[in-house]
């Protein structure tokens, strides 16, 4: 457990004890010791500066990505709002807050007849496309990302390029502790009804082969080849997870509330009912059944935090 501490004074919102089952995607998990909803950049900054340096800082976006476990999260966890989420272009230079949702980015982009069409079918927001490099279709945020502004642990504003980001598949090396609150885009041109038609033509894509009604954080594991999907004809399934998951049998796998959705054998879903429990016990169950069976070992995409709830 974190030690009790005293919380510097805001304008923004803190709340003690804030559950965040209804605040990730998959409906699960317990409390975070504090909840903090900044008022705007300053605000984050001043509070981190004032906020004991033992005490641990979790950023959490609109928790489309990631299980909290039952027992919750120790320390503050800072989601930012409205805020943080406007979005402006210049020329090619599209800059969006982190709190900025994914796909508005990419309507609001193509409007202007720049291309981020890519964003529009992830799930997030921008903070969170940064910190996995989150792409599709054989594009990836780190070919359009210029640089991000962050407020570093102890309340420094600092601007870092993309270099400096460390970004790979689905994973980047940010400073421990950061919080990410805008990020600069170079997009390329291009004409807003062929942009918007792409758009449409990935969401039709998507729609026909993800369960996007059900109940789910995206993507459970990368992909084992180390890349996304590229959308091309050749486009070989032998080492996406999906189909190694479907090979070694776990495709409707269930534990508990939890199952691995028999539209995508990738998706762990939240069936009705499930714990964070259930829903990470059938994802170590899915990888070890994977490895007996193709001596392959898959890797989290989906972020797990927190403590596990308390033994009874």
């Amino acid at each position: 457990m974190t030690p009790e501490f005293d919380l510097p004074e805001v304008r923004g919102t803190l709340t003690r004890d804030r559950d965040l089952s209804g605040l990730t995607w998959l409906r699960v998990g317990g409390p975070a010791d504090v909840f903090f909803q900044p008022a705007d950049e300053a605000d984050l900054a001043a509070f981190l500066a004032a906020l004991p340096e033992a005490v641990p800082v979790f950023p959490m976006g609109v928790g489309s990505n990631l299980i909290v476990r039952d027992g919750g999260i120790r320390g503050v966890v800072i989601r930012l709002g409205r805020g943080f989420n406007g979005i402006e272009i210049e020329g090619t230079t599209v800059r969006a807050g982190a709190a900025a949702l994914d796909a508005h980015v990419a309507r609001k982009a193509a409007q202007a007849g720049r291309d981020l069409t890519f964003l529009r079918t992830i799930p997030g927001a921008i903070g969170g496309a940064v910190t996995m490099n989150a792409g599709c279709y054989g594009n990836y945020t780190s070919d359009v990302l210029r640089e991000v502004r962050v407020v570093l642990r102890n309340g420094t504003l600092k601007t870092l390029p993309t270099a400096k980001l460390g970004l790979a598949y689905r994973s980047s090396s940010l400073p421990a502790g950061c919080v990410i609150t805008e990020a600069v885009f170079d997009a390329p041109p291009g004409q807003p009804e062929d942009l918007f038609d792409r758009m449409e033509t990935q969401l039709s894509q998507r729609d026909a082969t993800q369960p996007t009604r059900d109940r789910t954080a995206g993507s459970t594991f990368r992909n084992p080849a180390g890349f996304s999907s590229t959308g091309r004809a050749d486009d070989t399934h032998d080492l996406k997870a999906w189909k190694v998951i479907e090979d070694a049998g776990m495709r409707g796998a269930t534990r508990g509330g939890a199952v691995m959705n028999a539209k995508h054998a990738n998706f762990l879903t939240n069936a009705g009912g499930a714990t964070a429990a259930d829903l990470e016990g059938l994802g170590e169950a899915v990888r070890k059944k994977v490895y007996q069976n193709s001596g392959l070992t898959l890797d989290w995409e989906i972020k797990r935090v927190g403590e596990p709830a308390a033994e009874k």
